[in-house]
């Protein structure tokens, strides 16, 4: 490695560390690290492709990625990877089944925590790596709390993944989503990939936005349809558990 590249992976960890204590915009990261604000702004867009940072879009601030919780999983000291553990525990002994706690990131669904079961036989492992919107029960559960304007223009943007059973259309996935919506729980059969079904209900904050989705996957041949009101039952009590941990209020 030359000294050049040494010397941008060392500003990359010197503007992740600046980052930790709290959202800044580019000039505040240069002048806490006594860089050029041209350097800062490269590393910051490098860091930001690959998910380690995010800018907010109405404040211009720069503040850490969920990329960096995927990577650290369940060691982060983070209270929502913290509070999820046993939560997802949990689901995984009531059902028998893996259980994943997922985020929104960059346009995609990121998991960054994951419970297993003993199971020989289990849905694909997306640690830290994104999925689509549209196809996902998590994907759509995490846009839950997103005015419909809003939802619509990130699931536009999505590419054309999954399966016939997949939503064609940013319409066809605003509909599912609506629909999701009043039930407080989506499920997703085959659309991502065929034979996966998953079940997943949104995690909500002390100001009842989404945070966050807690979501099961299994074989379809192990969750047909006559156990998910069981598993919609179970996700939404995880679900619901989670977000009072996060300060949100009861449900009515």
């Amino acid at each position: 490695m030359t000294a050049d590249n040494l010397s941008s992976v060392q500003r990359a960890m010197d503007v992740l560390r600046a980052l930790g204590s709290g959202p800044l915009r580019v000039q505040s990261v240069a002048e806490a690290l006594g860089k050029e604000k041209t350097q800062v702004s490269r590393t910051l867009k490098v860091l930001s492709e690959g998910g380690f940072v995010e800018r907010d879009p109405d404040t211009m601030e720069y503040r850490l990625g969920w990329q960096l919780f995927a990577l650290a999983g369940g060691a982060s000291d983070s209270r929502l990877l913290q509070q999820a553990s046993p939560v997802l525990r949990d689901l995984v002994r009531a059902l028998g089944e893996a259980a994943y706690l997922t985020v929104l990131s960059g346009g995609a669904a990121v998991t960054v925590l994951a419970e297993r079961p003993g199971r020989a036989l289990q849905a694909n492992e997306w640690i830290g790596r994104p999925s689509p919107l549209h196809c996902t029960a998590s994907g759509r559960a995490l846009l839950m709390g997103m005015p419909d304007e809003e939802a619509e223009a990130l699931l536009a943007a999505q590419p054309g993944q999954g399966t016939e059973l997949a939503p064609r259309t940013a319409a066809e996935a605003l509909r599912r989503l609506r629909a999701e919506r009043a039930a407080g729980c989506g499920v997703a059969a085959e659309e991502s990939e065929p034979g996966l079904v998953a079940v997943a209900a949104p995690v909500r904050d002390f100001r009842g936005e989404v945070i966050a989705a807690v979501n099961i996957s299994a074989p379809a041949f192990r969750l047909q349809a006559a156990d998910l009101d069981r598993a919609k039952a179970l996700v939404a009590d995880a679900t619901a558990r989670l977000s009072r941990s996060m300060g949100a209020e009861p449900a009515p």
